[in-house]
């Protein structure tokens, strides 16, 4: 008796530390968003935009601060290089060197594509939206990419003014990057589907270094974004997320 008493203790004590040790599932995905954005970063990128008659490439090179700080310099194409685009928290502007013009991006235009991408002005500026504006539920576990993966469901807080209806995520469980993401309308349909690949190391940190949206009702659309070189925790204070600091970047 004694001794079934103590293999019945053991298998509850052990069932409770396994329990303990699994997070909760928004502390998957700020662990990820963390592990993307880091304190602060800087990088370069191209991003192709692939339609059924036409490629188009463009190369910038980025700074962040935290979810709430972002500059993007365009590099490449010609026609397109110099511009610049700057996030204040939810504010967006776009500096034009042709015209010499800093434009803000009003919220009637936030929902329009980015440079002509499969992403809106709304996805950058709601780069932190997934931990904030969501409530997060473990769908359970799936292999991706040969990675075993939480999956879980992002569902809209009540007072959240988001564009998604549902998104279902996949994190590695071991590296806590993502590697999938399902977006979903508010009828339900599946929408974009983002897939990360080709795992590199980067500065001190494991990060998927292509992503590629794909409209799924939309054939021949994508948007392929590769980073090139990605540096985190750079020595960045906000005063450099400026207005002015727009017509100086290089």
């Amino acid at each position: 008796m004694k001794h079934l008493l103590l293999l019945s203790f053991l298998v509850l004590l052990f069932s409770f530390g396994a329990h303990c040790q699994q997070p909760n599932a928004t502390e998957v995905v700020r662990k990820a968003n963390d592990l993307m954005n880091g304190k602060s970063s800087q990088s370069s990128a191209t991003m192709t935009i692939v339609r059924p008659t036409w490629t188009r490439k463009v190369s910038m090179k980025t700074w962040s601060l935290g979810n709430e700080y972002y500059m993007i310099l365009i590099t490449a194409p010609p026609q397109d290089k110099g511009q610049v685009f700057l996030k204040r928290h939810t504010e967006m502007w776009n500096w034009m060197p042709t015209i010499s013009r800093i434009i803000r991006i009003p919220p009637s235009m936030m929902g329009q594509n980015w440079m002509g991408s499969d992403f809106t002005n709304n996805d950058l500026v709601k780069a932190n939206s997934i931990v904030d504006d969501y409530t997060h539920t473990f769908l359970g576990s799936e292999t991706i990419e040969g990675y075993d993966c939480y999956k879980i469901q992002l569902t809209p807080k009540p007072d959240a003014a988001v564009v998604w209806d549902k998104i279902i995520i996949w994190i590695a469980k071991d590296k806590y990057f993502m590697l999938k993401a399902d977006f979903y309308n508010e009828d339900g349909e599946l929408v974009n589907e983002e897939m990360q690949s080709d795992i590199k190391h980067f500065d001190d940190r494991d990060l998927p270094s292509k992503l590629v949206m794909t409209p799924v009702k939309e054939k021949g659309k994508q948007t392929i974004f590769q980073f090139q070189q990605l540096d985190f925790n750079v020595p960045l204070k906000e005063d450099f997320f400026s207005q002015q600091q727009m017509k100086n970047i290089r």
